[in-house]
């Protein structure tokens, strides 16, 4: 099931996607099937509700009707889920990257949380920053919390997968390098990380996930990838993290790409497509 968070007539919903055109309005099929729930209002509601949450989901999807249904076209998509915290991974090697760090170990730094955005929403470019680029990224988001999570229990950690923009000013990045503390202001500005448009449910993905990865900037092709490349699975990324440290539900982890070649100018318009998750897309923006 593709999960989404959206902006309907005013109200904030979760919604499931019936197909590419047509979305589930959940708290709505709540409503009508006398469901005593509310948790179809807040994404985190529902991941805190674990299996049972989503058989809820389950049995309504399979129920939908013309009641219950909101096209595609009269939404405003919202990041699915507002990470209770985001750490962004270094599991794919880029091009030449012979690094012992990053194949010894799944490296990562703690990325701004606050600064989500959802598909089709302008990311704006900040001042400081000449050289723009995006980043095609999957991410999981935590389902369970947890503390020492061993690789074989990882799984049943996951909640679901998601595409994830990491937006980053490559001049900028190239300034913080050499401080040895990850990047900074090279992706902590507003609209600096793109979430959506859906979650994919952790059940319909294998596990390590092995699923086509492409990114496209104004039509042309960027990066053209597999998520089975990662050196690190995410359930070795889960349990390295988990070392004696909560992990908690609500949290996004991504596994991070190389560089996705030649930068951005504005205007330029973006695609991240994941198989079976969707497409990501959204424009960037240079104030005058």
């Amino acid at each position: 099931m593709r999960l989404a968070t959206i902006l309907h007539a005013n109200k904030t919903k979760v919604v499931a996607a019936l197909d590419d055109d047509m979305l589930l309005d959940l708290d709505r099929a709540a409503e009508l099937a006398r469901y005593e729930t509310s948790v179809f209002t807040d994404m985190l509601a529902l991941i805190g509700e674990g299996d049972y949450g989503l058989e809820q989901a389950t049995n309504l999807f399979s129920r939908a009707n013309k009641r219950t249904m909101i096209p595609v076209a009269d939404v405003t998509f919202l990041p699915p889920v507002m990470p209770v915290q985001y750490r962004d991974c270094q599991a794919f090697a880029g091009p030449g990257d012979t690094s012992p760090v990053c194949s010894a170990r799944p490296i990562y730094y703690k990325g701004n949380r606050m600064s989500f955005i959802g598909h089709e929403a302008d990311v704006v470019w900040p001042p400081y920053a000449d050289q723009m680029d995006i980043g095609l990224e999957l991410a999981i988001v935590v389902g369970r919390t947890g503390k020492d999570i061993t690789a074989a229990d990882a799984p049943s950690h996951i909640f679901g997968y998601s595409i994830l923009n990491n937006m980053t000013a490559r001049d900028t990045q190239g300034l913080e390098a050499p401080g040895l503390l990850g990047p900074a202001k090279a992706t902590d500005f507003d609209t600096g990380n793109v979430l959506g448009p859906f979650i994919l449910t952790a059940d319909e993905v294998d596990h390590p996930a092995s699923l086509k990865m492409q990114a496209r900037v104004n039509g042309e092709v960027r990066a053209d990838m597999n998520s089975a490349a990662m050196l690190h699975t995410f359930a070795d990324i889960l349990a390295h993290i988990s070392a004696s440290e909560t992990v908690y539900a609500g949290e996004v982890i991504s596994a991070g790409m190389p560089g996705s070649g030649p930068g951005l100018a504005p205007g330029d318009r973006f695609e991240l497509l994941i198989e079976g998750i969707g497409t990501l897309r959204n424009r960037i923006v240079r104030p005058a």
